[in-house]
């Protein structure tokens, strides 16, 4: 009772993964919190994650680079519209160097297991040291799952693949020494891994065959009608010189892809334009008949992510050099399943094999959202065990049965509904909202009512029925399903998002003390009376600036400034 109003209570931070969102979770609580102590912990030999584990020929962003930042850090000197992964990784790693990460980053250690402690209001977590070979344990108030959803590659389900006798490579295990030229080489998949790797190996290979199980759709414009191209000098000179262009642009750029939300609904005007672009310009790209029907989707633009590589702007991959290549004198293009690999190659469901020297397999991650160790809750459970039929979150960022535990990109976030970083940010600082909570008013325990998340499910499954998400293509948005519950996206557009997670809905949550909780109340007085110099008439002020903090409206009208780009970059 000798504490101030909000006395901070010292608690523990353990994060896990030092990828993107990681970085990021580490830079929030640096500059929002005193007495919040905090660890990364990352599997891999440097931070980066994704960044850091794809280096496949090719490998780019595949989203404008100038909205791959975060909002507060741009980055004027992107070489091109899609940026190389050696470029995304070394802005992350900049980041982390800028902000003094490492410090609180442990590399090459993996977590290999967490159990809630109901007694203590603490998590026991285990970490292996890759280095050393040792198991080490940590206990942390708040864990934060930011591993990823798409960070456990997997070979595909085809028989016989142990038994092919040529080189075997996945596109997110790439082996940086391997020596394609003269070589014919099997490509496995269409999504934006498979995308990218084969007009980028297709110079050096003799032969290239590719399979492709199901047709796919490839913005060959780019997103939001931005052309992949270099920056020139001057372009590039300019934003780094003059913030207010590098402003305009990046403005410009988010503006155009958050307009586009439209494209989802099925039927919607916005959709109906845009496939007939898409299908004409595919068309345009392949000129050949046949081909064309085995590219090009029946259902709607942006049904199914193109790939599962990473998370994306707007759900379309921009097909740099595909669809040219498919025609290639080099490529042959094999449609159909692959029904067993045998020693020499790949055969089809018709009989026939195709040999080849290296079989390359860009067919993607684990999508199961499950963690990749076991997470023991409150109930006894592990999360893996919850989630075993359907992965059930709240609002993407938590899940019931597990207090204090906090995970980015979870389950129907906003992955593919436009700008991915912005989203990441908005979880963050709905985080950051519930730890300023537990630190300061004596909470033990903050967990989410298996009510709210039911609720919140039962609202979204009602949603995305007239969304083109539904339609009759097979995702890993649906579970690599065609049929099944759209389990990966956010019911509703990125701003949505951003807006829905501005306050915290207390009330879906149950609540654990230590003692009495109102305990936080303290001796009767505030921080700031405890500091000898402090302003104690703060509140008076000569007009009325303060925010607005009931239901009415405001908003900021799009100015002059958002004119074509040619305009913006001169």
């Amino acid at each position: 009772m000798s504490n101030p109003l909000y006395t901070n209570r010292p608690i523990r931070v353990i994060i896990i993964g030092a990828g993107a969102s990681g970085l990021l979770m580490a830079y929030k609580l640096q500059r929002n919190f005193d007495d919040v102590e905090f660890q990364l912990y990352e599997k891999n030999p440097d931070v980066g994650g994704t960044w850091y584990e794809n280096r496949y020929p090719g490998c780019a962003c595949d989203i404008p680079s100038h909205t791959y930042v975060w909002s507060f850090d741009p980055n004027p000197t992107w070489s091109s519209t899609y940026a190389s992964s050696t470029e995304i990784f070394e802005y992350f790693k900049r980041f982390q160097t800028r902000f003094n990460l490492g410090e609180k980053t442990k590399v090459a250690h993996q977590v290999v297991g967490a159990k809630w402690d109901e007694q203590q209001g603490k998590w026991h977590v285990e970490v292996r040291d890759l280095v050393n070979d040792q198991t080490l344990n940590d206990t942390c108030d708040v864990l934060v799952n930011a591993g990823g959803v798409l960070n456990a590659w997997r070979w595909p389900a085809i028989p016989g693949l142990k038994e092919y006798r040529g080189k075997l490579v996945h596109s997110a295990a790439w082996d940086e020494g391997l020596d394609l030229t003269d070589k014919h080489v099997g490509l496995i998949g269409n999504g934006s891994s498979g995308i990218q790797i084969l007009p980028a190996i297709l110079p050096q290979v003799s032969k290239l065959t590719t399979f492709i199980r199901e047709p796919t759709w490839v913005a060959l414009s780019g997103i939001a009608g931005f052309q992949p191209r270099k920056f020139d000098f001057e372009e590039r000179e300019r934003f780094e010189n003059d913030p207010k262009a590098l402003q305009a642009f990046r403005h410009w750029l988010e503006h155009n892809v958050n307009s586009m939300y439209p494209l989802f609904f099925g039927g919607s005007e916005t959709q109906k334009q845009v496939h007939e672009q898409f299908i004409q310009a595919m068309k345009d790209a392949i000129g050949n008949p046949t081909l064309e029907k085995k590219i090009i989707p029946e259902w709607d633009v942006g049904c199914r992510r193109s790939g599962n590589h990473r998370p994306k702007l707007l759900a379309l991959t921009p097909g740099v050099g595909y669809l040219e290549a498919l025609g290639h004198e080099k490529t042959t293009v094999v449609y159909g399943e692959i029904s067993e690999i045998t020693e020499q190659g790949c055969r089809m469901e018709d009989g026939q094999e195709h040999s080849v020297d290296v079989l390359v397999c860009a067919t993607g991650f684990d999508t199961t959202f499950k963690p990749r160790f076991p997470l023991v809750g409150s109930h006894g459970r592990t999360l893996a065990e919850d989630w075993k039929d359907e992965p059930r979150s709240y609002l993407g960022v938590a899940a019931p049965g597990y207090p204090n535990y906090y995970m980015f990109l979870g389950p129907n976030s906003p992955i593919g509904n436009g700008p991915v970083l912005i989203g990441i940010e908005a979880q963050a600082d709905y985080i950051c909202r519930h730890i300023t909570r537990i630190q300061q008013q004596g909470i033990k325990s903050m967990e989410v009512t298996e009510e709210a998340v039911d609720d919140f499910i039962a609202f979204k499954d009602q949603y995305m029925k007239d969304m083109v998400w539904n339609q009759d293509c097979r995702s890993w948005y649906k579970g690599n399903t065609a049929d099944g519950k759209i389990i990966a996206l956010w019911p509703g557009s990125t701003l949505h998002y951003i807006d829905t997670l501005e306050q915290v809905r207390y009330e879906d949550f149950k609540v654990g003390y230590f003692g009495n909780r109102f305990g936080y109340l303290g001796n009767g007085m505030t921080k700031l009376e405890s500091a000898g110099d402090a302003d104690l008439g703060r509140y008076i002020r000569p007009h009325d600036d303060a925010p607005i903090i009931g239901s009415k409206f405001t908003y900021v009208k799009a100015g002059p400034e958002l004119s074509p780009i040619q305009q913006i970059v001169g």
